[in-house]
């Protein structure tokens, strides 16, 4: 399959925005992702969705190279970021946003970090600003632009720890945003939050995707697939069960054999649902 080159090193608007070809993850002697692929451009909003066990988090760990794939046996790369298999940490944080609960819970110990200080310190891949940190006026500007972006600028000189669920979530996007990334991966962004908040947050989303930010939404909740969404990817064991278009995806009979049990599918302007037949 041709690939779109990049010019002067930097991805042109037809490159592969992600590219995973049959790669192979290994969790001590389990095999977490089983040649696993994912080819997905920039603008097509997608989601993995599969019950606890299917390989999710590792695939997000892969993406972030916080894991590696095995070598195939005649040496081809298996994961790309927009044509390239190399990336330096702060150039791969400019091109796709992570946000996970393991972030958040990093952010909400003990350990105070103020919410500006947070989002401000994203230009520095560190937890906070340290004392030899020093952010530029255009630095701060694009943070709060971020918050603002994110309707949170009333949460700065809080505490992130004092914050609620739904409020350090938004600020972390808001730290990935700083970098205007081209893509966010967001790791189960809803856990946590009750049913109102879960769906102001999925708003905050819909104006992201609306706005020209590429969205890659792991969860195992059916009803956090946002109307913009509509490439899916069902997981099961670490291997891709099924792969489609929403609603050609979303049905009783895929979802039954992914959860292993018996699931009835309902869809409302948009929004689909899912629960035990």
């Amino acid at each position: 399959m041709h690939h779109a080159g990049i010019v002067h090193g930097m991805p042109t608007p037809a490159t592969p925005l992600l590219d995973i070809d049959a790669a192979t993850v290994m969790r001590g002697q389990h095999v977490a992702l089983d040649h696993f692929s994912l080819r997905m451009a920039a603008g097509e909003h997608t989601v993995i969705l599969g019950p606890n066990g299917a390989g999710k988090s590792t695939l997000v760990q892969l993406i972030a190279r916080q894991l590696y794939p095995l070598a195939e046996h005649d040496g081809r790369c298996t994961v790309r970021v927009f044509d390239r298999e190399r990336w330096n940490v702060s150039e791969l944080r400019g091109l796709i946003g992570i946000v996970s609960p393991v972030l958040q819970r990093d952010y909400t110990s003990d350990d105070p970090v103020e919410v500006f200080d947070a989002v401000v310190s994203g230009f520095f891949a560190a937890r906070g600003l340290a004392l030899d940190l020093h952010a530029t006026a255009p630095q701060r500007e694009r943070a709060r632009a971020a918050l603002d972006q994110l309707g949170a600028s009333h949460l700065i000189g809080r505490p992130m720890a004092s914050l609620s669920t739904g409020e350090a979530r938004r600020v972390l996007i808001a730290r990935a945003l700083v970098h205007q990334p081209r893509a966010l991966l967001l790791d189960e962004p809803c856990a946590g939050l009750d049913l109102a908040s879960r769906r102001r947050f999925l708003e905050h989303l819909r104006t992201l995707a609306r706005g020209g930010t590429t969205l890659l939404l792991v969860t195992h909740h059916v009803e956090e697939i946002l109307p913009e969404i509509d490439r899916v990817l069902v997981l099961k064991a670490g291997r891709v069960l099924h792969e489609g278009r929403k609603a050609a995806t979303l049905t009783d009979a895929v979802l039954s054999d992914a959860f292993g049990m018996p699931v009835r599918v309902r869809e409302r302007d948009g929004w689909y649902g899912a629960s035990l037949a």
